[in-house]
């Protein structure tokens, strides 16, 4: 199935013209990573595939310019605005619609939510979650093999993406920075879906 109304020459020139280079190393990375994860979780592979690619496409924005967008194009919450590094999210979401011509709701909800994640994350989007945070070329070894461990567990997706979470609030309080109450939401959501599963 085709999921852009362009090709994915087209898609990776855009990126390379739109991106710096580390950006666009992580996002063939997270493509990768999210074709691979699919695999194993019995998730469509190309369609993770592109989600990866994508998933970043608006994240060189100034952001002026993400903010511009949001303000007149989408709804974002007033929890989500305090982080301004995670803007970027809805509005890959939407240049992934309007600029790529994706239709297919779960690839636009999974770019959507990839940095902050939401309560009760498909598989499909833990998927893409995940990749964004443990592709091998931009992310450090210790952190990809801890996370790699935690998916050979039972319930392993959960427990590598309840991970991602308690390590991002570290590292948000080691820095001085804001965390979304969304981020503390998902976090005691995962925890309470763990224990009892």
């Amino acid at each position: 199935m085709v999921y852009t109304r362009v090709s994915e020459k087209e898609i990776l020139k855009w990126l390379k013209k739109n991106m710096d280079k580390e950006r666009y190393e992580h996002s063939l990375g997270t493509a990768e990573c999210a074709k691979n994860l699919a695999l194993r979780f019995g998730q469509n592979p190309d369609k993770a595939y592109i989600t990866g690619l994508l998933h970043d496409c608006a994240k060189c924005f100034d952001k002026d310019k993400q903010l511009k967008i949001i303000r007149n194009f989408l709804q974002v919450s007033d929890s989500e605005i305090i982080a301004p590094k995670t803007w970027h999210a809805p509005v890959s979401a939407y240049v992934a619609k309007n600029e790529f011509g994706v239709t297919d709701s779960e690839i636009l909800t999974a770019i959507r939510w990839h940095t902050l994640g939401k309560v009760n994350m498909n598989t499909f989007e833990k998927i893409i979650f995940l990749a964004d945070k443990i592709e091998p070329a931009t992310r450090t070894e210790d952190y990809v093999q801890k996370t790699k461990e935690l998916l050979e567990e039972e319930n392993g997706l959960d427990k590598a993406v309840l991970n991602c979470y308690k390590e991002t609030i570290k590292s948000l309080v080691e820095r001085n920075l804001k965390i979304s109450p969304m981020t503390i939401d998902i976090y005691n959501h995962m925890q309470d879906f763990i224990n009892v599963n």
